[in-house]
């Protein structure tokens, strides 16, 4: 029997607020355990929530860069569970009422194809502490200081058909809200999470199948692991014979394996009701207008926008808008190069991202200015330096040595553009091979490639490489 996967994901962004969503209380990460907890953090007898407008600002951007319906009128509920980490005994959430409705995500496929997911809902809720499991001798220590901090819940409609889709709206969610500013999408720190829902179907059954929750999953590569896990799980169970059951499971990257956790809670399960601490959340046109009027150029325009202004390919336009730093890094390499928009490419994808990853930096720590990098490609343009010898330079920028002008001064790295210099060269290496010579003169054309590898290893690399291989063409045929 063929089968279908069907999948749907429920996204958790933290929002990059500096206080909480009902408080006061910090948001900064790696603070000793339950110091940013605040009374209102844990509902204690007496205390007033009161929302966090910078919350609801970035919820309203994201709606509006997803093509959704930004809710003028939205409730706040409380969802009713008890587990450790939430001392309340409830979590303020949105229920039946979201702040944002009906969007749209498209994501680019391996076979080059594109697909619409749609998005049910995102809505506002405060997040609970942490159970920490590890070093306390077979007890649980809790951390309440992620306790109220703000999270967006994003939830698709179950249209992705593999892990692989998933993967890619996952990614493509991922850097929209870092884009958007709203989220710093760091996934170790738990600020970007996601729980996945899968059950798979026969082939052309128009009913889903019973589904499975797995939670909590923090990297890409988890995510398309344990959907992958999972499916085959559920296959195999049914084909034997047994029944998926709805619950929530654990995946564990140590065993490659998801488990159970717990059975799956339905709606009624909470006990929603509307927080009586709370009114209904009330949006005015000028509140929707401002967020609007602060959303940045979006990924998807950027990247068309690149492909347009400055000619490049997709796949090299995609690259480049992959984040707002990135992009803006490489424009500005372009105007103050004044041009040159594919090789100024090449350098920001190639070396420059591959130090920036070799050293974990951000692009806002790069020792290497856009101005600079500029500079350096600027010698290549006007052929002082070889693009082989801007390599080598550019390692020496990124260790601070200075810009490229000083460097190729200091080092003597100017390439040799003197004819008779490079003849010189030429005729040295030719004399040196005679019988590599007389192979060529033969007819063994290969050979070429190793009186340049010759003549550019005898010039330290500094002759010009366009007139090595016209000047050595002549001379070999001679």
């Amino acid at each position: 029997m063929e089968w279908e996967t069907v999948i749907g994901l429920e996204i958790h962004a933290q929002l990059a607020t500096k206080s909480k969503i009902f408080s006061g209380a910090s948001t900064a990460y790696g603070a000793a355990p339950n110091t940013q907890a605040c009374a209102i953090d844990l509902g204690l007898p007496g205390v007033l929530p009161v929302l966090n407008r910078d919350a609801v600002r970035m919820a309203a951007m994201l709606g509006l860069a997803i093509g959704a319906e930004v809710a003028r009128r939205s409730v706040f509920a409380r969802k009713n569970y008890f587990y450790p980490d939430l001392p309340k005994g409830y979590q303020i959430s949105q229920y039946e009422l979201p702040v944002v409705q009906k969007g749209q995500l498209t994501i680019d496929l391996d076979d080059g194809s594109s697909k619409v997911i749609g998005i049910t809902r995102a809505h506002l809720e405060e997040d609970a502490g942490k159970s920490l499991h590890e070093d306390f001798h077979g007890r649980s220590g809790i951390d309440l200081n992620r306790a109220g901090t703000p999270l967006l819940e994003i939830v698709s409609e179950p249209d992705m058909r593999s892990a692989k889709e998933a993967v890619a709206y996952m990614k493509k969610l991922h850097q929209l809200v870092v884009y958007l500013g709203i989220c710093d999408g760091n996934m170790q720190e738990g600020s970007f999470r996601c729980d996945a829902n899968v059950s798979v179907r026969p082939k052309g059954e128009p009913k889903l199948g019973t589904r499975a929750e797995l939670k909590n999953l923090n990297s890409f590569r988890f995510v398309e692991r344990a959907i992958e896990f999972e499916i085959e799980r559920q296959i195999d169970l049914i084909e034997s014979g047994g029944k998926v059951v709805q619950e929530t499971r654990l995946y564990d990257p140590d065993k490659g394996e998801t488990r159970s956790m717990r059975g799956k809670e339905e709606a009624n399960d909470y006990r929603y009701f509307p927080d009586p601490d709370l009114l209904p959340l009330v949006l005015d046109d000028a509140f929707i207008d401002a967020a609007r009027a602060a959303l940045p150029e979006l990924p998807d325009v950027k990247k068309q926008r690149f492909t347009a202004q400055y000619g490049l390919s997709a796949y090299d336009a995609g690259v480049l808008t992959t984040s707002r730093g990135l992009a803006d890094h490489y424009e500005a390499t372009v105007a103050a190069l004044g041009g040159e928009p594919k090789l100024c490419a090449n350098w920001v994808m190639g070396d420059f991202s591959a130090f920036l990853n070799k050293d974990n930096r951000d692009i806002a720590d790069s020792p290497v200015s856009a101005t600079q990098l500029a500079g350096l490609l600027r010698r290549i343009q006007d052929r002082t330096i070889s693009g082989k010898i801007a390599k080598e330079v550019f390692e020496a920028m990124w260790a601070g040595e200075g810009d490229a002008d000083a460097i190729i001064e200091k080092r003597g790295l100017r390439q040799i553009t003197d004819t008779s210099a490079i003849e010189k060269v030429i005729d040295d290496v030719i004399a040196a091979n005679p019988e590599q010579l007389a192979q060529y003169r033969a007819g063994k054309d290969k050979l070429f490639g190793f009186f340049v590898g010759q003549v550019m290893k005898l010039s330290k690399g500094k002759a010009n490489p366009q007139q090595v291989n016209d000047l050595l063409m002549e001379k070999l045929k001679a």
